[in-house]
């Protein structure tokens, strides 16, 4: 079994705002771990532990108590940061750098290889995040949506074996959505493990593998996408026909839909379709985050 490029033991952070304040608590014992070349999506709605967690993560913070693991060693070690990328949810950039020379900066802090590997390096991710055409102009003359292509860019500049991106998607029209649910994807499929929250559901529905869902600073779930979905049921859906007219009705439990069934052998009615309805990521993140008091993989 393979080791976890991140992985989180039991963490807790509490935060106390004045003397006489109540204290905040930020992370109540959450544990979880990413896998090697997977997606993770960090899900939750604001003030559910997301931010404190990503400042503990890169010592922004430091937690009250529990244990973060890269690559199998306790502590963001200089062995780790050399395989870890990140971009921050309010990235800064530099404005008067044109995009070549905003990758050749962060490059320099963290390239091992020569100068020439380097550019070669620059040219192949202006040309994957599709800046190729706009690499040798200003970033102030960048849209959002180009702004957060390079700032992946620069993430993936020292080739990193788990990049962290804080709400890649915020912000961007439908067109820059796409653009950087492509590249997430293109990045996990070169065996780069990826983790970035989102309060965008549907795209977490298409890109990850697995999830991680926090509540007022609780994990709620971790484990896969396809689990969640699955354990959640909505109910089933059954087509059949009778002289050739087709009819769909929804049940919601097995022992309506067997009823449904048998009801229409009887009268010589032809079963074309069973099937179960799944519920999206929407409707299920609902439910076990707010309408039921916990749920666990």
């Amino acid at each position: 079994m393979s080791t976890p490029v991140l992985e989180i033991r039991d963490l807790k952070k509490t935060y106390k705002r004045g003397w006489n304040a109540k204290p905040v608590h930020a992370l109540k014992g959450v544990s979880f771990q990413i896998e090697p070349g997977t997606i993770t999506g960090f899900l939750g709605a604001n003030g559910a532990g997301k931010t404190t967690t990503i400042k503990c993560l890169f010592g922004l913070s430091l937690p009250d108590s529990g244990t973060i693991k890269y690559f199998g060693q306790e502590g963001l070690t200089n062995e780790a940061k050399a395989k870890i990328g990140f971009l921050p949810e309010r990235p800064y950039f530099y404005e008067y750098l044109t995009g070549r020379e905003f990758l050749r900066f962060y490059g320099k802090l963290s390239w091992k290889d020569t100068t020439s590997e380097l550019e070669k390096r620059i040219s192949q991710l202006l040309d994957r995040v599709g800046l190729a055409h706009a690499g040798d102009r200003p970033l102030r003359s960048y849209s959002k949506g180009m702004l957060q292509r390079i700032g992946i860019a620069q993430a993936l500049i020292h080739k990193p074996e788990f990049i962290i991106l804080d709400e890649p998607q915020t912000g961007l029209d439908p067109d820059g959505r796409h653009e950087v649910r492509e590249i997430i994807k293109e990045t996990a499929q070169q065996g780069t493990a990826v983790f970035f929250s989102s309060h965008l559901l549907p795209d977490a529905e298409q890109l990850c593998k697995n999830l991680v869902i926090l509540k007022q600073g609780t994990l709620v779930y971790s484990g896969s996408t396809q689990n969640l979905l699955g354990q959640v049921e909505k109910g089933f859906r059954l087509v059949s026909a009778k002289s050739d007219v087709l009819t769909t009705q929804d049940y919601a439990s097995p022992a309506e839909l067997q009823i449904a069934i048998d009801q229409i052998r009887k009268v010589g009615g032809e079963i074309r379709e069973v099937r179960a309805l799944r519920l999206t990521l929407e409707e299920a993140f609902a439910q076990i985050g707010f309408d039921k008091k916990e749920a666990r993989p």
